[in-house]
């Protein structure tokens, strides 16, 4: 491959072959494939050197400006993502490399600005969690696009959000822990953004989050339920905490989820049902729920995970919780049957 690497190769030229091989008819040959494949990682891995430079060889501002020129001035970055099934390993990560360095200098060069200007873009990264050679990859170019307010709201607001429900529940374990990274980074990067689109959306969103607290795997509901508590609990998501903790459907499903035989999902969905039983203005049915089972609710906590008496803060926000709890009025006895 050293051809590829010729001194003083320009980013001009770089550019041109990838555009080259990619529009390569290979008739379905493996050799051919083998071959074209060869190429675009050479010619991936010359723009990244080109970009971070290696142990041998410094970036040089000019290099940087000339190829960053190219990338921006036509639609290879599209067609990148486009023919991502060309790539062999290597060359998609070299793709994410070259993204993210073109995101990591946004104000500089205007890549904000193009990938909104190329909505297909941020829909085709998405998408790159079916490939799960380029997932992880593709979950590191989407965490630095989400880092830029107005490519996170684009993202909220495109129906590619909704794919992140079904991409957490992978069977993949690597690729389900990334895309639920990237789906936390888009509702808590930019707080006042997502608290909007939240509120905005609630019912789509939260019958979707819902599913996913209730899905089989284990980590997936773990980590739904650990991310339910700090979004309730965050000042700017008042609103959604609010008409999340009166509807009694989902304190039905957090009293479920207290008896599941998981410590840690007991764990998760205690510190999202003390929000309910702490709520002062509890709706009427959920006040009736807790009424009704007010005994059996302090029977359980009174018991409930005794190996963490050691943690003062659990210990505490307890006995608040059990204290609540008692005061709650008692449940009415059954009127007696009618005398004859």
């Amino acid at each position: 491959m050293d051809f590829l690497f010729r001194k003083g190769k320009s980013g001009t030229d770089v550019v041109e072959s990838l555009q080259t091989a990619l529009g390569e008819d290979t008739k379905d040959s493996k050799d051919d494939i083998s071959k074209r494949q060869d190429k675009l990682k050479g010619y991936m891995s010359e723009m990244k050197v080109t970009l971070y430079g290696d142990p041998e060889h410094e970036p040089k501002p000019s290099a940087i400006e000339a190829l960053v020129s190219d990338l921006l001035g036509g639609d290879i970055l599209l067609k990148m993502l486009e023919n991502l099934s060309a790539f062999e390993f290597e060359g998609k990560k070299d793709i994410a490399a070259v993204f993210s360095y073109l995101l990591r200098r946004g104000d500089q060069y205007k890549i904000v600005e193009f990938i909104q200007s190329n909505p297909s873009i941020l829909e085709m990264l998405v998408k790159g969690y079916d490939d799960s050679e380029f997932a992880l990859s593709t979950g590191q170019v989407l965490r630095e696009c989400i880092r830029h307010e107005d490519l996170c709201k684009n993202l909220l607001n495109s129906p590619s959000f909704y794919t992140f429900f079904e991409y957490c529940q992978k069977n993949n374990f690597e690729v389900a822990s990334d895309a639920f990274s990237t789906f936390k980074s888009l509702l808590t990067k930019h707080k006042t953004l997502a608290a909007d689109f939240l509120l905005e959306n609630y019912d789509q969103v939260f019958k979707s989050y819902n599913e996913l607290i209730e899905a089989e795997n284990y980590v997936t509901k773990r980590q739904s339920l650990k991310l339910l508590g700090e979004i309730l609990l965050d000042r700017k998501n008042f609103n959604i905490m609010i008409k999340y903790i009166n509807d009694p459907e989902n304190l039905k499903m957090l009293m479920i989820l207290l008896r599941k035989p998981k410590k840690m999902i007991q764990f998760e969905a205690f510190h999202v049902f003390k929000v309910f039983v702490a709520n002062p203005d509890k709706s009427k049915p959920v006040q009736d729920i807790l009424i009704r089972n007010k005994t059996k609710l302090i029977e359980f906590l009174s018991d409930f995970q005794k190996d963490k008496d050691d943690d003062e803060q659990f210990v505490e926000e307890k006995n608040i919780l059990l204290n609540s709890l008692e005061s709650l009025p008692d449940p009415e006895e059954p009127a007696p049957p009618a005398a004859e």
